[in-house]
């Protein structure tokens, strides 16, 4: 197996962008790759998007995208794993690299989600979750992360200012991301007084519907400098882990076991440990998926997320920074596509390019993707080469 790095990464903004459609939006982050790396050849493409028939009515994405790019024959592809679409297209891309089949292979991950309605989308995005069990009952993704946020909160004592602040430390980092959907600060007194959801998150605690794309260019490491202009980013580890659909099927509902072990997968193929990473990106689509995750990943001792977040350990200058991005809640969480904007977004901070929340000195990454409630997740480990 040949080692991987990202040479060319792209996204467009996040938000409602109801001037572009799906095919727009994946051809837009594309160029930008392609512009950023400098290199015109693709042998391959892998297309990431959860739900496209039930927002678009379009399915097979992987030949739409290669014609709108102007790239056929090549071979192309969907893939689909719920919110863990886009870093699932990424390891695609990644393994054909590695194994010998293509040189030059581009991930895109993509999503338009407001072309419907508010309620079509919510059925839409519980297409994640167990459909007999769950969403058949009518409980959907808030009501589902609401229950394990009433768990953790009840065995290790997280309060809602802690929950509040995650949201806060999030959108005082998206500020600073032009790509952002929501560049504006909250309070935590702002997100504690929102409109309730479920019980105890409220709105601020919810990321939002959002339309977007984001793509990266990996070529194998020993060609990276003769393939692009950029700097090589190595794709030190990638793992992926699953786990029961249904919630209640789990052992621990906030333990988030296959986060675990896929960040444990990564690290090991990375010959590297928790300690070792200086920037992190989570999937925090709602405030507690990010206190669980960072538990889960063993940044934090179990129950002790929340105070982390309030405690500043989780700051731009914080013991370990997670979603100087702003993360989902203020970036934007267009389900397909917020795999790749998590190593859009890894990839800048190690080139140094990341502004005003640079991490001084950051040279290894992490990005954790994951699917409905943690039922599939992907661990990204990046390292500056």
């Amino acid at each position: 197996m040949r080692e991987v790095a990202i040479i060319g990464i792209g996204m467009t903004k996040f938000g409602e962008l109801w001037d572009r459609s799906l095919r727009d939006l994946a051809v837009e982050a594309a160029l930008n790759a392609i512009d950023d790396a400098g290199c015109d050849r693709l042998d391959s493409l892998w297309v990431g998007c959860m739900s496209s028939g039930l927002f678009n009515g379009q399915e097979h994405l992987g030949a739409l995208v290669a014609d709108y790019l102007g790239r056929t024959p090549i071979p192309a592809c969907r893939v689909e794993s719920a919110c863990a679409s886009g870093a699932m297209a990424l390891r695609g891309a990644w393994l054909e690299v590695a194994a010998g089949q293509a040189d030059v292979a581009m991930a895109i991950g993509v999503e338009k989600m407001t072309d419907v309605s508010g309620g079509a989308a919510t059925y839409g995005l519980a297409a994640a979750s167990d459909r007999d069990w769950e969403a058949f009952h009518g409980v959907t993704f808030p009501g589902l992360y609401a229950m394990i946020a009433v768990d953790h909160m009840h065995r290790y004592g997280t309060t809602r200012e802690q929950l509040a602040d995650v949201a806060v430390k999030n959108h005082s980092n998206g500020v600073h991301n032009e790509y952002a959907q929501f560049r504006s600060k909250v309070t935590r007194e702002q997100v504690m007084s929102s409109t309730m959801v479920a019980d105890p998150l409220r709105i601020l605690d919810c990321s939002p519907i959002t339309d977007g794309a984001a793509a990266a260019i990996v070529v194998p490491l020993g060609d990276a400098k003769s393939f692009s202009k950029q700097p090589p980013i190595k794709i030190a580890g990638l793992a992926t882990a699953s786990d029961s659909l249904a919630l209640h099927q789990r052992k621990d509902m906030c333990a988030f076991a296959a986060a675990t072990e896929a960040g444990e997968r990564a690290c090991k193929m990375a010959k590297l440990n928790p300690r070792d990473i200086d920037v992190v990106e989570v999937h925090d689509c709602f405030t507690i998926a990010e206190i669980c995750v960072t538990e889960a990943l063993g940044f934090f001792e179990r129950g002790q997320g929340g105070k982390a977040a309030s405690d500043g350990a989780t700051a731009v200058d914080g013991k370990i920074p997670v979603n100087t991005s702003g993360g989902l809640k203020s970036k934007g969480h267009p389900v397909g596509a917020t795999g790749l904007s998590q190593v859009f977004m890894l990839a800048r901070q190690l080139r140094g390019q990341a502004g005003p929340v640079q991490v001084k000195n950051a040279r290894r990454a992490l990005a954790q993707n994951m699917g409905g409630t943690g039922a599939s997740h992907v661990v990204t480990i990046l390292e500056a080469v």
